[in-house]
């Protein structure tokens, strides 16, 4: 019996974590238990005794801080690493929306279920039924990818014309001004026909200059870039991975220095740039460019810090020294990008995003807009390449026969087929939540990671699946 009463003592404990039970109430049936047990002979009614004097400095709060609290923060500072500027602002950036309540531990199944379906306005069903349909027809993958390496000119001009690059853009500013969701369709719609389409056209609705401008660019570079990216007269990228730090922020060695300097004929503030990036995406090709890059100010010309951080600046592609134009050939996929490099170029301070007040803030502004491209592109160009082969595959199954049946009516085939069919409805699922939850105005940095997360890695499992079918 003792064994039994210590075995139910540890399964009372386990439903009082549980379930969450507050601290004074967890107390309060402890003690009953434990009285219990001992008015029954199975535990000494003494141990009421101890067990009280270690609960009591549990529910006074401030014993509770000085004895067990305190303590052990200090021990958790000493081992772990101190946080730097950096990590600190990628932490408090953007906001907390359903998935709050997924980290709790008790989520609002109800909350989740209440939210509505996304819908499209007309003006966005147009597109996709129009612009978006004519675009995918124009779309030959293969010539795209094994003769032209690049889309075809014709597509490119039917891009800029109807303005596919400018779907983030206010209509103010001659954009499209979409919801996240007519963009997320948008996308998965071109990625089911050609990736190279989708990641062409996301880019520049992604994180990049646009975006950047419209949350924190001055009058006058809105006035200027926004219109002109709206009609394709400006192609942007965002020069933000190095060769050694990868894309992280704090780590790259990419650098601009506050000085005097000639422009045009006269003396202006301005900076010094030197930067070696890869992996930029649309670089070969752009006019415009985002730069991330770490600025210095030593003799204090901006009146502030020394060294003042990450910062992003606008270079247009023609500035004298830049260099842009060669390709990678990432998975021998050709889509446009490539390096781009520049070495002590002189430009205004003028010149970063925002004006010369947001000089350091440029890993906040990067991680504040992170979560709404990175919510969007991947999820959406990743879905509908999944659906594009749960389609395809389906068919093939169906048509493809042996042994006089349907392949797609063997066990082994339909086991696969279902999960190629599950993880197109669970991604398409995770990028409608998404969307609307950017539709709802926030910014959510966690929920977006999670969705990159696990809707990237299962669109390589399915098409891994779907060769196996085709070579049958």
């Amino acid at each position: 019996m003792m064994i039994l009463s210590i075995l139910a003592t540890i399964v009372l404990l386990g439903a009082l974590f549980y379930h969450r039970v507050s601290l004074f109430l967890s107390s309060l049936i402890l003690l009953a238990w434990t009285a219990a047990l001992g008015v029954t002979g199975l535990w000494s009614i003494w141990l009421l005794v101890p067990l009280a004097i270690i609960l009591v400095p549990f529910n006074v709060t401030p014993m509770r801080k000085s004895m067990f609290s305190a303590p052990v923060f200090r021990g958790f500072r000493k081992v772990m690493p101190p946080m730097s500027r950096t990590e600190k602002e990628a932490i408090d950036a953007g906001t907390t929306w359903w998935e709050g309540d997924l980290f709790q531990g008790k989520p609002d199944w109800k909350k989740l279920h209440n939210y509505p379906q996304p819908r499209l306005t007309a003006e966005e069903q147009a597109f996709l039924d129009g612009p978006v349909e004519e675009a995918c027809r124009m779309a030959n993958d293969f010539q795209i990818t094994h003769e032209l390496a690049d889309l075809p000119p014709e597509l490119w001009a039917y891009l800029k014309e109807h303005r596919f690059f400018a779907m983030i853009i206010k209509k103010e500013y001659g954009g499209l001004e979409f919801s996240a969701y007519a963009q997320s369709r948008v996308l998965q719609k071109l990625s089911g026909v050609s990736g190279i389409l989708a990641i062409t056209v996301g880019v520049p609705n992604s994180l990049g200059p646009g975006e950047l401008l419209q949350h924190y660019g001055t009058e006058e570079q809105k006035n200027h870039y926004l219109p002109r990216l709206a009609r394709g007269q400006e192609i942007p990228c965002f020069a933000l991975t190095s060769p050694e730090a990868g894309s992280d922020a704090g780590a790259i060695p990419d650098t601009g220095v506050v000085c005097m300097g000639e422009w045009q004929g006269q003396q202006v503030l301005g900076m010094r740039l030197t930067w070696n990036k890869r992996y930029i995406t649309l670089a070969p090709i752009a006019t415009v460019l985002g730069l991330a890059f770490k600025l210095s100010d030593p003799d204090k010309l901006l009146g502030g810090e020394e060294e003042l951080g990450i910062t992003c600046a606008l270079i247009p592609t023609s500035t004298p020294g830049v260099e842009i134009g060669r390709r990678h050939f990432p998975l021998n996929v050709p889509f446009q990008n490539g390096p781009t490099r520049g070495n002590d170029i002189f430009v205004p301070i003028d010149y970063i995003i925002g004006g010369p007040k947001m000089a350091g803030q440029g890993w906040r502004m990067l991680v504040e807009c992170l979560s709404v491209g990175r919510g969007i592109t991947l999820p959406s160009n990743s879905t509908g390449g999944v659906k594009s082969v749960a389609l395809a595959t389906g068919a093939y199954a169906h048509i493809r026969r042996q042994f006089k049946i349907s392949i797609g009516k063997m066990e082994g085939i339909e086991e696969p087929l279902a999960r190629i069919a599950g993880n197109a409805y669970v991604m398409d699922a995770a990028a409608s939540l998404i969307t609307y939850g950017i539709m709802l105005g926030e910014k959510p940095a966690v929920l977006s990671a999670i969705v990159k997360y696990h809707c990237t890695p299962p669109r390589s499992a399915v098409n891994y699946r779907r060769d196996g079918y085709h070579w049958r």
